[in-house]
């Protein structure tokens, strides 16, 4: 007997779906090519002046949480609910206009459990939505693999994206440099020292739930002789203990997200229903993604050594697993506590959509090239004059 999909049935016809699928395409292929574009343009402001270099690629990765957010309001528009525990109750509110708001700093470490390919894109509208708006800080993990596809690989080169192979030997030298680069310390011209502004995104389980993610999960629980999850796969604790090492002092909070998305039956998994096709084509994207947060001070977790943050950070799981279990079991994670009320929040849960603030902010990704191009037409005119 087929499992109905979680969204309904599909809201759109072989023909709409085509249309869809054509307008999503060149939207984002347009925005690709346009941020690619202006990129390359900046790449000599490195041999100028590097602070400047790195504020203008922010600026070309804010165009891109831009093109996430609005190809998700328009093709694949979802609700987001939210609530955590009390470690971050004030930092979540509802604004006048609807939205939700989030405080969190301008430098964390956000780890969260991987449902399906699409939860970096949510998280990184989490960044959008930041009081600081802090989606031109974003920084994620990623397989060595992706830097190769044509344009968006080269584009997440140029925003700093660490690509890893799976092998630590080779892998720790290219964490620990880039690593460096985000504990920089800067000095401003009143002579006060800063950091930059950063979000390192990590996957601890290394890859996205699936029934053979689950098996390899069980196996290895069993070969070490410790409990397995339920609900989510195991963390590999080695690559996130080496980052909070390395960040240890430039950092103050680690932000644990876990991620469910509504109508995944138990025992299934989200990358059979959420497609790519499904969510932007033929409108079956998720009816709610939930969120629940928390917070942990990295002076309070134990990083002496890898064997006590292992322990560590599989207890945070064995907690996400519970977590996981209250919402399939009543589709719902724990609400929020009482405060939450002030924030705007009903019942101790704030839920908001994926928009940006302005219907016009996506003309942003093309403004560097409309700039360049109305200076050139302005400079043909005026050589037009002078010849």
């Amino acid at each position: 007997m087929a499992v109905s999909h979680p969204s309904g049935k599909e809201k759109h016809g072989r023909l709409v779906q085509v249309l869809r699928g054509l307008s999503f395409c060149a939207y984002f292929l347009l925005c690709a090519v346009t941020i690619h574009t202006t990129q390359i343009l900046g790449a000599p402001i490195y041999w100028v002046n590097r602070d400047l270099y790195y504020a203008y690629m922010s600026m070309t990765k804010r165009s891109f949480g831009l093109v996430l957010t609005t190809m998700t309001q328009w093709w694949g528009p979802t609700t987001i609910r939210i609530s955590g525990d009390a470690s971050v109750a004030d930092q979540i509110r509802k604004t006048e206009d609807g939205r939700v708001e989030f405080s969190f700093p301008d430098r964390m470490v956000m780890i969260a459990n991987h449902q399906i390919y699409t939860d970096w894109l949510y998280l990184w509208w989490v960044g959008y939505a930041n009081s600081s708006q802090m989606h031109g800080h974003i920084y994620i993990i990623l397989k060595e693999s992706l830097k190769f596809i044509p344009i968006i690989g080269a584009g997440m080169m140029f925003y700093g994206f660490i690509f890893m192979s799976r092998k630590m030997a080779t892998d720790q030298p290219r964490l620990a440099h880039r690593l460096r680069k985000l504990r920089t310390k800067h000095t401003a011209p009143n002579g006060k020292t800063y950091l930059d502004p950063m979000w390192l995104l990590l996957f601890p389980e290394g890859t996205n739930a699936s029934n053979n993610g689950r098996n390899k999960s069980a196996a290895w629980a069993k070969k070490s002789g410790i409990k397995d999850c339920e609900h989510l796969l195991l963390p590999r604790s080695t690559g996130t203990f080496f980052c909070l090492t390395e960040l240890r002092g430039t950092v103050e909070y680690i932000y644990d997200c876990t991620v469910a998305y509504e109508g995944i039956p138990r025992g299934k998994y989200g990358e059979t229903l959420f497609t790519l096709a499904g969510t932007y084509f033929s409108g079956q994207p998720p009816k709610s993604v939930n969120f629940y947060w928390r917070r942990f001070r990295i002076d309070d977790i134990p990083l002496q050594t890898a064997e006590a943050f292992d322990l560590w950070i599989r207890e945070r799981w064995y907690e996400k697993d519970v977590l996981m279990e209250q919402y399939i079991s009543t589709g719902r994670f724990p609400a929020s506590p009482a405060s939450a009320a002030k924030n705007g929040g009903q019942e101790g849960f704030l839920e908001t959509e994926v928009k940006t603030r302005y219907p016009w902010e996506f003309l942003q990704i093309f403004s560097v090239i409309g700039i360049l191009g109305l200076l050139m037409r302005l400079f043909g005119r005026v050589a037009a004059i002078v010849q």
